[in-house]
């Protein structure tokens, strides 16, 4: 295949078609085309999409309803105490806690113990269980592993079906440059409360008093008002854990929530940004950005790193790549996110998968880098976007090397588009994909390009067409002035249908020939 397309510079295939005007029911496809501009490096605060955000309406429950098996889990943890004499609190702690409140279903609970490992209660609940003669599902113990960031050991227990953790409350210390803790003992309610990351995840609901308990007396108003609030004075909890600043991010987009104030100086300070770089794995960062891609409001979470300016720190690039500098990157990656985002609600979301939607935010955030390139040790050209995918987010390589083979498809598309959304003369297109094309009759190049098109790209080629109606009719570097006006997606959501109708019923005729 690849001998058949020809290759390019960086593997990319390059071709040459005209593009013809044409026009479809009743909209004219003339897109604004702003000039082009010489790019220049920049990482600005995204003051064009940074937009005053009314308070949220949070419906908050006054007190939590246990589900059938969550009051059967709970009933023998207690029966455990008593059988044993043992006079431990019970609590569940964090997430679990917030989403029940606001009337979300939540299968991810963590048992918290006051004196107690949780491998030690963990035992005592199965001797509990066999001596009543029920079933002992599972049982697993979790080391802890600080090179990893895994400071606690974590019990694990199985009960009607639901996994359980059991860890004991926590009192840690850092050092400066770490999240080694230097220091670690058995900590109060109240203690682990406060070295949350957020006072909505600081809530905890003991299982002994059948209440909620807010022990920093500001997890619950803070979960009514729609904020983002620290425990802690927001610097020193960002320092003590850097990654808390994505987290923060990450809660305040999925659930709609206002970031704090106080918390978004911190978070912007260059004091916060270099424990970010420094402290934290890439690894770790980039869970948190797959979880913000992956979630419920990807557009907002990608505004909240663009406007605290976390691009550059998130979204490390090597030391040297060419184009070596482009303006306002991180203003222009959230544009088309943004764009692409609404443009996938117009069209029907149902048409991708879970994957493909994932990825196709990636490959459209990262838009503006497809042609940028960096050299490796062997003096190989590699583009960005794989260095940012397998060294700024240690990614998957499999996820790096979809998003660059959708932007090899988007380039093929803009060609490709206007014949296959016209009725134009298809004897006008003239290619260069390399060899293998000579023989093809002119009346039947536009089939055999778009079925090698699609050989090539497989199942993604719905997101390069979604991400090449952004980029049509032309491909340029888009001006300050362009980010502020719409990208006129009813018309580029009538285009894309037309082309994926045009591919669909070309698709038709392949198979009846047996292609």
């Amino acid at each position: 295949m690849r001998s058949a397309l020809g290759a390019g510079v960086g593997g990319v295939q390059h071709f040459l078609l005209p593009f013809p005007s044409f026009r479809i029911a009743n909209y004219s496809f003339n897109f604004c085309t702003p000039h082009k501009r010489t790019p220049t490096i920049g990482f600005l605060r995204c003051t064009a999409m940074a937009t005053v955000i009314p308070a949220p309406v949070v419906q908050v429950k006054e007190r939590i309803e246990l589900t059938v098996t969550e009051r059967n889990i709970f009933d023998r943890l207690l029966g455990t105490l008593r059988h044993f004499g043992l006079s431990n609190q019970l609590r569940v702690a964090g997430g679990w806690v917030r989403d029940k409140l606001l009337g979300k279903e939540c299968y991810d609970i963590d048992i918290a113990l006051d004196n107690m490992l949780g491998s030690e209660f963990v035992e005592k609940v199965r001797e509990y269980l066999l001596s009543n003669g029920e079933q002992v599902q599972g049982v697993a113990v979790i080391p802890s592993n600080p090179e990893q960031s895994k400071h606690l050991e974590t019990a694990r227990m199985r009960l009607f079906d639901m996994w359980i953790d059991f860890v004991n409350l926590r009192c840690e210390e850092y050092s400066d440059n770490s999240r080694i803790p230097t220091k670690q003992k058995f900590g109060t309610a109240e203690e682990d409360a406060y070295r949350r990351d957020l006072t909505i995840n600081s809530l905890f609901y003991n299982i002994n008093t059948n209440t909620v308990e807010d022990f920093t007396k500001r997890g619950i108003a803070d979960l009514k008002s729609g904020k983002i609030v620290t425990p802690l004075p927001p610097k020193a909890t960002f320092l003590d854990d850097p990654l808390r600043v994505l987290r923060a991010i990450r809660f305040g987009a999925r659930f709609g929530f206002i970031l704090d104030e106080e918390l978004k100086e911190a978070a912007s300070c260059d004091e916060v940004k270099d424990a970010l770089a420094a402290k934290i794995s890439r690894e770790r960062i980039g869970v948190e950005i797959d979880l913000m891609i992956s979630g419920n409001q990807p557009v907002k979470a990608m505004t909240y790193i663009c406007d605290l300016m976390l691009f550059p720190i998130v979204f490390s690039f090597p030391p040297e790549f060419e184009p070596s500098k482009s303006e306002s990157c991180d203003r222009l990656c959230n544009a088309y996110l943004d764009a692409t985002w609404n443009l996938i609600q117009l069209i029907g979301g149902s048409i991708f998968s879970d994957e493909q939607r994932r990825l196709s935010l990636y490959a459209t955030l990262f838009l503006p880098f497809r042609k940028t390139i960096y050299k490796d040790h062997k003096a190989k050209k590699i583009p960005v976007v794989n260095y940012i995918f397998r060294e700024s987010l240690k990614r998957k390589a499999s996820d790096s090397e979809t998003v660059i083979n959708i932007h090899s498809a988007v380039d093929k598309f803009l060609s490709l588009i206007p014949f296959l959304a016209s009725d134009g003369d298809i004897e006008l297109i003239e290619v260069d994909w390399g060899r293998g094309l000579d023989d093809v009759p002119p009346t039947s190049k536009l089939r055999v390009l778009t079925g090698l098109l699609l050989r090539e790209i497989k199942d993604f080629w719905r997101v390069a067409l979604l991400l090449s109606t952004l980029l049509y009719p032309t491909d340029v570097d888009y001006t300050e002035d362009f980010l502020k006006q719409h990208f006129q997606l009813d018309k580029r959501k009538d285009l894309f249908k037309a082309v994926e109708n045009a591919i669909t019923e070309l698709v038709q005729v392949l198979r009846k020939c047996g292609m």
